[in-house]
């Protein structure tokens, strides 16, 4: 059984789509990052970080004790090794596949992140940092479609990996951020096959039942000195 300390944003939904994906079974523990539970010493103990989502496996394939795992590319990684599936063993695809996981956790996610505080939740609309940061979304963006373009399926080539389940839910936040899929074609053709599985599907299911409200205590909690943290919808965004 695996713990999935969890609340429903781009980087969870990462991971509840992976376990969906390989039909692991796991329990949800939710966490209120609207209220700083992030920060209680409990979960600091498995995400030192203070981010979710993170994981504790209780059937470790070493045989040993439970073990965490935090940081949403290493979860993947994690998860994928202990599978044998979404990764590949090949030298060159299995790095193929980990670097556009880096990319996604170095690049995509933090610049619509950040732009996606800036232009939609900050309570100071500073236009220099929309307008740069959403510079860098659309680069981002163009690379993304370029890579597509350039396998003609799947991000890491011509299979469905980790490279996918990491960047898919960030795209998801496209119509939110101002974005339309129809100037990046093969990240639109991409983004609805990706959509389609039922194993996605379910993944992004599974965060409905946060309903907190989004008052201004809450904005402090998530965006002020200790979290940055881009939260948004309880409902899963439409295509």
């Amino acid at each position: 059984m695996i713990d999935l300390h969890y609340a429903p944003t781009p980087n969870g939904w990462k991971i509840s789509i992976m376990l969906e994906e390989l039909g692991l079974p796991y329990t949800v523990i939710p966490v209120n990052i609207r209220a700083g539970e992030q920060f209680r010493p409990e979960f600091l103990a498995i995400s030192p970080n203070n981010r979710i989502p993170a994981i504790v496996d209780h059937a470790p394939a070493d045989g040993g004790g439970p073990f965490s795992v935090f940081e949403t590319g290493a979860i993947l990684i994690y998860l994928a090794d202990k599978t044998g599936r979404f990764l590949s063993k090949e030298l060159r695809a299995r790095s193929t596949v980990i670097q556009w996981v880096m990319w996604q956790m170095g690049g995509l996610g933090p610049m619509l992140g950040q732009h996606g505080h800036f232009a939609l939740y900050a309570a100071e609309k500073i236009p220099y940092a929309i307008e740069r940061y959403r510079d860098e979304t659309a680069r981002l963006y163009g690379v993304l479609d370029r890579q597509l373009g350039k396998t003609g399926a799947y991000i890491a080539g011509g299979d469905y990996s980790i490279a996918d389940i990491a960047c898919f839910p960030w795209t998801m936040t496209h119509k939110a951020q101002g974005f339309t899929l129809d100037d990046f074609p093969n990240i639109k053709r991409w983004y609805a096959i990706v959509r389609a599985r039922p194993q996605v599907q379910a993944g992004l299911a599974i965060g409905k039942f946060v309903k907190e409200p989004f008052d201004e205590e809450s904005r402090k909690n998530m965006f002020g000195a200790r979290a940055k943290e881009l939260s948004g919808k309880t409902e899963v965004p439409s295509s």
